[in-house]
């Protein structure tokens, strides 16, 4: 750790003036690294709002800090050893599922009424959910993550129609209709025959300085239809009172109440996505809606030089793994709540995150472990004065969201973001609460790494991390028109590939897809318009934007 951030630390730590922070103070000082992060706060343990926020906001602010010369822990493989974790659960589940459907018993005797009425009823809900099946004019969708066929940093439309496709042997049946569109002209046009691929391949992600999330890149061709399909499914779910596009919110607002009239539960999965078997999609889906899914999954992930055959339905980085997961957690919810489930009203899920009232938590908890989930106990909420949602953490009430220290922050914008942090931190303690004062004085010493001009960059919060963040007195702006201006430091630079690099086959069905160019400067030729790329902000200048 730099002695900038060191110093910002032990600021916050004394700041923050708890037995917590006192401790992680400590072992600062001596590089007990290992130690401190993994230090756990446990809501339980504390009787206000102030002494938890105190404590979490010390456990939590390093907690997913990207550094891994900070443990001694492989983190590939501790990544890697978990993902075979939830394979091995997903077997168990496989085992468990099909010896019900196919036999119908379980453990070698007949199975229990309850249970084939259990996995009945959530495939009934699941129909209610979604239907009997996608509709037979289902079109695709670009992301824009890397695929097999392209490489992280050229993932931009014009790459992707560009790269020879992939595809897996049972998405055969798709490379019809994906031939009929320009895309698939373009390829046609020059010569590419599509490279086909046993699976998808394994990658990691940061999630916290301990853990890395394992992901997969699918072949290309698959991941376009996948997230057709995970469209239609959102769209459906919508109709049903869960909306994926807006979730988040909703969810925060249950838990908020939750927190201090103790009516609902919420309830996060471990290795959520990674544990949806294949047997239980097939009990619980229509083969209208299953046969789609099965043939564009992945069956095979490459991992560490050989392939390994999925027990596991699908993976981060599946185009409908988020939609899928949903509709299976919703199913469960509704068959564990026997009639009384209203989904949108008291039953919410969004991914693994879900909220029950707090009457079937245990039903829901029992179920969710016979379908091959196993519930994080460090995040799952029965009862108390704490809930969890979609990031959003409540104490009686009470926003009690700690700020994570993610990266170290080299450029202006980072500090802006680490100096906004601290403050919505601060904003969350009582205007009577002496801990502000040594907020006051952490935010003040991340400002003054800031370049003069900089520094003057203060607006409302709405902006984002364009402006360091304060009451309206500390706004710098301007009118215009009666229009205010806010005094900002605002992406003024993008990294970008040029329109004219590609084939004309490729800018043809590049546009009929609906991609959004930065046209060059007057005088200059079309050919030089620029298609900025994920990530593409290379610089940043002081400048001024609209407000109100």
């Amino acid at each position: 750790m730099t002695s900038e951030m060191l110093d910002v630390t032990l600021s916050l730590m004394e700041g923050l003036d708890c037995a917590r922070s006192l401790s992680i103070a400590i072992m600062l000082r001596y590089g007990e690294w290992d130690q401190i992060l993994r230090l756990k706060v446990d809501p339980g343990h504390y009787s206000t709002h102030e002494e938890y926020l105190a404590a979490a906001g010390s456990t939590e602010f390093l907690r997913k800090l990207d550094d891994p010369s900070l443990t001694s822990l492989d983190l590939e493989a501790v990544a890697i050893e978990k993902w075979l974790w939830a394979e091995g659960e997903c077997f168990k589940t496989n085992k468990r599922i099909n010896e019900i459907m196919d036999f119908g018993t379980l453990c070698g005797t007949i199975a229990p009424d309850g249970i084939v009425q259990f996995l009945n009823d959530c495939r009934k809900n699941v129909v209610y959910l979604i239907g009997f099946g996608p509709p037979p004019d289902l079109l695709g969708r670009l992301g824009p993550g890397a695929t097999v066929s392209d490489r992280a940093g050229h993932t931009s439309v014009l790459h992707k129609f560009s790269t020879v496709p992939t595809l897996t042997p049972r998405g055969f049946p798709y490379l019809f209709p994906w031939l009929g569109t320009k895309w698939g002209e373009a390829s046609a046009a020059r010569g590419d025959a599509v490279n086909w691929v046993r699976g998808n391949r394994f990658f990691t992600v940061p999630k916290s300085a301990l853990t890395r999330r394992s992901c997969a890149k699918e072949p290309s061709l698959n991941v376009y239809f996948q997230l057709g399909l995970g469209s239609e499914l959102r769209r459906r779910l919508k109709r049903r009172g869960l909306d994926l596009d807006n979730g988040q919110e909703a969810h925060r607002k249950s838990a908020q109440e939750s927190s201090y009239d103790n009516s609902s539960c919420t309830i996060d999965l471990s290795s959520a996505s990674d544990t949806v078997s294949e047997a239980l999609v097939r009990a619980f889906l229509p083969p209208g809606w299953f046969n789609h899914l099965s043939d564009l999954r992945s069956p095979f992930t490459w991992v560490k030089g050989r392939w390994h055959r999925l027990e596991k339905f699908s993976s981060m980085g599946n185009g409908f793994t988020f939609e899928l997961e949903t509709v299976v957690f919703t199913a469960i919810c509704m068959s564990a709540m026997q009639g009384h489930a209203i989904p949108g009203v008291n039953l919410l899920v969004y991914g693994d995150d879900i909220i029950v009232p707090r009457e079937f938590v245990r039903e829901v908890l029992a179920c969710l472990r016979f379908c091959g989930f196993t519930p994080n106990q460090e995040k799952t909420f029965e009862d108390g004065n704490f809930r969890e949602s979609c990031g959003g953490d409540f104490f009686c009430g009470l926003p009690a969201r700690a700020h994570y220290l993610k990266d170290y922050p080299n450029e202006p914008q980072q500090l802006i973001s680490l100096a906004n942090g601290i403050q919505r931190l601060l904003g969350q303690f009582s205007r009577l609460s002496c801990r502000r004062a040594g907020l006051h004085r952490t935010r003040r010493i991340i400002v003054a790494m800031l370049p003069a001009p900089i520094r003057r960059c203060r607006g409302p919060s709405e902006l984002g991390d364009l402006v360091l963040h304060g009451s309206e007195e500390s706004w710098v702006f301007r009118w215009r028109n009666c229009i205010r201006y806010i005094k900002c430091y605002r992406p003024a630079r993008f990294k970008g590939v040029r329109f004219g690099r590609f084939h004309s086959d490729v800018q043809f069905a590049a546009a009929l897809y609906g991609v959004t160019l930065m046209h060059s400067p007057a005088g200059r030729v079309y050919s030089s318009s620029m298609l900025v790329t994920r990530g593409g902000v290379s610089g940043y200048s002081v400048g001024w934007v609209p407000f109100s």
